[in-house]
Formats: structure tokens, sequence, C-alpha cells
């Protein structure tokens, strides 16, 4: 990824979007048509990953800012 710390943060931002709004999509789809508990957590550990994939990028962005 680019050094920019705009641009990391702009991703970042991005990817917590659709972090969430695929998350919660997916449940409430899930839900809907029935499936398994077990997509459940997969859907919960995909965004839990992509969340903390975000985090990490940010703390890396402010403490960029920090120098």
């Amino acid at each position: 990824m680019a050094s920019d710390p705009k641009r990391k943060a702009r991703v970042a931002s991005i990817v917590i979007l659709v972090a969430m709004v695929g998350w919660m999509g997916a449940s409430w789809i899930g839900g809907m048509i029935g499936l398994p508990i077990r997509y459940a957590f997969l859907f919960d550990f995909a965004a839990m990953a992509a969340l903390l994939w975000a985090m990490v990028v940010l703390f890396q962005v402010w403490k960029s800012g920090q120098d």
C-alpha cells in the first residue's frame, strides 16, 4: 500500500464501511433464508478480520502523524 497517510486512512474507512454494511446485510439475509449458524460465525469472523486490519492501518497512520 502507498505510504500516503491520507490514502491509507481513506482505504481503512472504506474497509470499515464495507465490512459493517456487509456484516449486517449478510446477517439479515442469512436470517431470512435460514442459513445454519456456522455461516453467521463465518460472517462475524470475516468482519472482525476486516475491522482488525483497518484498526492496524489507522494505528500506523496515527503513529506516522506523531513523527
